[in-house]
């Protein structure tokens, strides 16, 4: 348990369980009531982590297909044996993506 201080970021802070046995001493309708509050808030944050996550996931997918395009379309000569293609690409890939090359 801490305290803080300030006109916007103050008051006191306490372990989750702290928090429930405290509102208990109140009155058992109190400690409901913290319960399911505490429960809204981690739904929402959770919803709202879900969906940042899901659009860090959607910009990468579009990044790796932008990259493989132009890879296969600028430095990969057409010339090439579909093996000699595969490593060729395999290794452009890799060199694309190492912060080292």
């Amino acid at each position: 348990m801490f305290t803080k201080s300030g006109r916007y970021g103050g008051g006191i802070y306490a372990h989750i369980d702290i928090a429930f046995e405290f509102a208990s001493w109140i009155s058992p309708e109190f400690k409901l009531y913290i319960i399911k509050d505490y429960q809204r808030l981690k739904t929402d944050e959770n919803s709202r982590l879900s969906l940042n996550w899901n659009l860090n996931r959607e910009v990468a997918k579009l990044n790796y297909r932008i990259h493989t395009d132009v890879i296969k379309s600028n430095l990969i000569p057409p010339d090439l044996t579909p093996e000699q293609i595969s490593y060729r690409y395999a290794n452009k890939c890799q060199a694309w993506q190492s912060p080292l090359s």
